[in-house]
Order: structure tokens, then C-alpha cells, then sequence
């Protein structure tokens, strides 16, 4: 359990500590962009991998067993997880690479949240620790659970840093937490800009892991 503990601390010193702070201002003016980039990847690649090898092999300590029924709700909580998952990769100017989408009208899943990505990661995260209840899933899945509640506002600093006109129009008429601009009337749902494929492939993606999840993680995602 000491490795799984040390793998998260080091994942979210890489992404809370580093990224999220003025220290990855500092390391940008003296490598560049790409160099910062370059490092970062190298870094989060290593924490993620002895993540996943630390919690492959730390000890199942169970605080909690979450009921047959609670099993069938975090299933059904996972389909919204997938759909903005997918949707994350159209037009999205709070993800890597899609700065150049800010300013520009804002539509599709971006009405519902502006970090689709991250609440996709968020509500997985969640879900994980609820479902498993253990102290290494706690561990590893709450890693991912923490960078993700608190990027999301750093995400938000950065892309005011960047274009602060921009950011103004988006955060007037967005929210991080889902639909809480369309319910307080910042903004409207439009079904048509989000279109039938993106929630296809999110069901398609949903239906396959509630089928294999067993036979690719060795648990299933529905009890038996």
C-alpha cells in the first residue's frame, strides 16, 4: 500500500503541484512550451504506470461493500460518464490543443459543461470508489477524482491567463457543474448541436464495458 500511496502523491504533485501552480510558468520561461510538455508527459506517463502496477498489487483492505442495487445505479451513472467523454473531443476549448476554439460561440456539449473531459473523469473516479469500497481503490481512483475537481478551476485560471475576452464570453455563459447554466438561464440545450452520433458511440462504449469489464479488469461491472 506504501507504493500506491507514494504513485498518487507523485501523480498529483505532476499535476496539481507542477501544472496547476506558477512553477510550470517558471520551467515554460527557461525550456519552452514543448519542452514543458515534453517533461510533463514523460512524468505522468511514469505515475500512471506505477499507479496501475502498485494497485495491481496492493491488498484488498474492504471499508465498505456497496449493495447488488447500488452496483445497477453506478452502471447506469456511468452512460452520461461515456456520452461526455466522446463529446469532449468536438470542439472543446478548455481540452489540450483546442485553445483555438475560444471566443467562438459557444455550443453542442459545451452548453451542458465546459470541461466535458473532466467531469467525464470525475464522475468515473467517483463511481469507482464508491463501487469498490477499498482502501487501494480509494487510493488510486481518488487520485484521479482529486486532479480532476481541483483542475478543472485551475484549467479555468489558465484559459483567463490566455484570452481574458474569451474567458469573460465563456464563463459568463458556461458552468463547470452540468446543466447549472442552462438552469439559471445562462444558456439554452440544444439537442441538434450535439447531434445522434456522439451519445451513439458514448452508449456503444457503455454497453461494451458493462459486457467485458470482467474480462478485461477481472471484475465485473454488474453484480452476478
Amino acid at each position: 500500500m506504501i507504493q500506491l500511496s507514494l504513485a498518487a502523491i507523485l501523480w498529483l504533485a505532476v499535476h496539481l503541484g507542477i501544472a496547476g501552480t506558477t512553477l510550470r510558468r517558471v520551467i515554460v520561461t527557461r525550456i519552452g512550451v514543448n519542452g514543458f510538455r515534453g517533461i510533463f508527459s514523460i512524468a505522468s506517463i511514469a505515475a500512471i504506470i506505477w499507479l496501475v502496477l502498485s494497485y495491481n498489487a496492493a491488498p484488498t483492505v474492504q471499508l465498505w461493500t456497496a449493495p447488488a442495487w447500488l452496483h445497477w445505479v453506478l452502471a447506469l451513472v456511468m452512460l452520461p460518464a461515456f456520452v461526455l467523454f466522446v463529446a469532449s473531443f468536438v470542439r472543446n476549448p478548455t481540452a489540450a490543443g483546442g485553445e483555438k476554439y475560444l471566443g467562438q460561440d459557444i455550443t453542442g456539449i459545451q452548453r451542458i459543461t465546459r470541461h466535458p473531459m473532466m467531469v467525464s473523469y470525475t464522475i468515473w473516479a467517483a463511481v469507482h470508489c464508491i463501487g469498490r469500497g477499498d482502501v487501494a481503490s480509494l487510493l488510486f481512483f481518488g487520485a484521479f477524482l482529486i486532479t480532476c475537481v481541483v483542475g478543472m478551476p485551475s484549467v479555468d485560471i489558465k484559459t483567463k491567463e490566455r484570452d481574458a475576452a474569451a474567458w469573460a464570453q465563456l464563463s459568463a455563459t458556461t458552468s463547470i457543474v452540468p446543466f447549472m447554466a442552462i438552469l439559471t438561464r445562462r444558456n439554452r440545450l440544444v439537442f441538434s448541436e450535439i447531434g445522434w452520433l456522439v451519445p451513439a458511440i458514448g452508449l456503444a462504449i457503455w454497453v461494451e464495458m458493462l459486457i467485458f469489464h470482467q474480462r478485461i479488469f477481472g471484475i465485473a461491472a454488474l453484480p452476478v
